[in-house]
């Protein structure tokens, strides 16, 4: 018999965006949160720096808002970005008042306030945080909460796999309208109907289509894709941010060296000792994370270096321990001691500046649809996020996207029919190595031609050989029943194809996107959004999506 769930608010994604806006509607509303795995597997668990705000005397509104812009390549949204850190404030506080225990100092005048930090970009300490392992402790808060509220149900081991919309469903409505999604129960490993009166994607990145990437595995772009299938714009998917620091260990699955050590003193290091980044940025070790990666990327290659390393031991190992513990212990489990001796790093692919098109409310041009955190493109990030941004964003919008779904949420409403999932006419496959021999190929070829560096010849291998994947990949789902790993090698392989699309579309370097072919910034024609909509035709609701 098919299953069939009912509720006002489906979140697809547990993380801070996802938990946060839960809690903000559940008084009001019935919510499902849909998780792929465990409830932390998503990227807010693993996040170590922290969350930046205006929270000191010396700091202010203004000075972020510059900031922010300035890492962004002149692409953020001044209004987006002026919404947001104006914003910053009052979710630090909510977050405190929930119980995040963010690291704190007592000053000479005996008063505790919140220790701040600094990272790349940033031209104040800004950066809340609870030691290095913020996003744990923010996570864990959040679910604490919404376990514990009777209006939110979880759906662990699921995973989305295309979103239900009244166009889709043969309605003739004036407006396209989401209604629900298709959920495949891991454990049953069949599909499932939820029906909703508003769908949110929180799904995160999509950093899985690199072959390094600090991200896990779940980060593999399924909102936007999800989104895009269902007729929403996307925006500057060429953005890919590549961490500079991540642990260079064979046994080290992708582990993030936060950025807070360059904030508190790090050296980058050349194998040789010697240090390198005040060569390409007066800034050096506090430059944005686009010149930093760049910067490593170029040494290791002109060297045939497999790393560099970065250096906080001449801090001394009682700091090292309190602010940095979640690194301190995991690289002595793979025998490095940072108080003693550096860590060896390189960079990987952290975080997708692009996404699905929203309004400063969270809605997508589907009515109904809301995008919120790293899924969606707001204009806050530009062609670069800064540093510790990305928490902030989902808090913020979490906030906004509440505030929309509950001013809506007593209107009348009309529920639609919704038919079930059929597989009547696919098998079960017996060529899964299909699969997994795509998911390789996809990942390696990103990583080679589409990576921190490009060129017009790298992107029309990479589009060719995509277009080859996504032919084969549509005849397996056409034909097998669906499974977690072809789902997710399908949503990956489209937005392989939309970072490619916006690569070649670029004729500059910019931020995030550096072209040998066009190495300066063209400010006459290129200091724009690069937006990208479907093909397919649908009256959309007509809502301004911020440019």
């Amino acid at each position: 018999m098919p299953i069939t769930h009912q509720h006002d608010v489906l979140i697809i994604g547990g993380g801070a965006a996802g938990l946060s806006l839960a809690l903000r509607v559940a008084d009001k509303c019935s919510v499902a949160i849909i998780t792929k795995g465990p409830s932390k597997d998503g990227s807010t668990y693993y996040a170590q720096g922290g969350m930046s705000a205006v929270l000191s005397d010396d700091d202010s509104f203004g000075s972020h808002i510059e900031d922010t812009i300035n890492v962004g390549g002149t692409l953020s949204n001044e209004k987006t970005v002026k919404f947001v850190i104006e914003h910053g404030p009052e979710n630090i506080r909510w977050m405190q008042e929930l119980g995040v225990p963010f690291s704190s100092e007592t000053f000479n005048s005996g008063k505790r306030e919140l220790h701040l930090t600094r990272e790349g970009g940033h031209t104040h300490r800004r950066v809340v945080h609870a030691a290095d392992a913020t996003g744990k402790a923010m996570s864990d808060t959040l679910e604490n909460h919404a376990r514990h509220h009777d209006n939110i149900s979880f759906f662990e081991h699921h995973i989305a796999v295309d979103l239900i919309t009244t166009e889709k469903q043969g309605y003739g409505d004036l407006s396209n309208s989401c209604i629900g999604a298709y959920i495949l129960n891991k454990q049953s490993n069949r599909v499932e109907t939820f029906q909703a009166r508003f769908v949110v994607l929180a799904t995160g990145g999509a950093s899985k289509v690199y072959l390094y990437t600090s991200n896990p595995d779940g980060s593999t772009g399924d909102g936007i894709a999800m989104a895009w299938r269902a007729g929403c714009s996307v925006s500057n998917m060429e953005f890919n941010q590549f961490h500079p620091t991540c642990l260079y260990h064979p046994e080290a699955k992708s582990f993030l060296i936060s950025e807070a050590i360059r904030g508190e003193g790090g050296k980058l290091l050349l194998p040789d000792g010697k240090q390198f980044m005040h060569k390409f940025d007066e800034r050096g070790e506090l430059a944005p994370r686009d010149i930093v990666a760049r910067a490593i990327d170029h040494e290791m290659k002109r060297l045939g270096a497999p790393c560099v390393y970065l250096d906080i031991s001449h801090r001394s190992p009682a700091f090292i321990a309190s602010h940095f513990p979640t690194i301190h212990e995991r690289c002595l489990k793979f025998g490095i001691d940072i108080t003693k001796e550096p860590i060896p790093v390189v960079p990987a692919a952290h975080y997708t500046c692009g996404g699905v098109n929203t309004d400063l409310s969270g809605k997508t041009e589907i009515t109904n649809l809301y995008a919120i955190g790293e899924t969606a493109h707001t204009g806050l990030h530009g062609s670069n996020r800064m540093a510790s941004n990305s928490l902030l964003e989902c808090l913020v919008f979490s906030q906004s996207t509440a505030n929309d779904i509950l001013s809506l949420i007593d209107k009348p409403h009309h529920s639609q029919q919704i038919s079930n999932w059929d597989e009547s006419r696919v098998t079960d496959s017996d060529e899964d190595v299909v699969i997994s021999h795509n998911w390789d190929e996809l990942r390696r070829f990103m990583w080679d031609y589409v990576g921190i560096v490009r060129t017009n010849k790298r992107l029309e291998r990479a589009m060719h050989r995509v277009s080859l994947l996504q032919h084969e990949i549509d005849e397996y789902y056409s034909n097998f029943r669906i499974s977690s790993d072809l789902i997710e090698l399908r949503n990956l392989t489209l937005v392989a194809e939309l970072i490619i699309r916006s690569a070649m579309s670029r004729k500059e370097s910019r931020g995030l996107h550096f072209s040998l072919d066009y190495p300066e910034a063209d400010e006459s024609t290129m200091a724009r959004d690069t937006v990208l909509r479907p093909q397919q035709k649908s009256n959309k609701e007509k809502i301004k999506i911020i440019k």
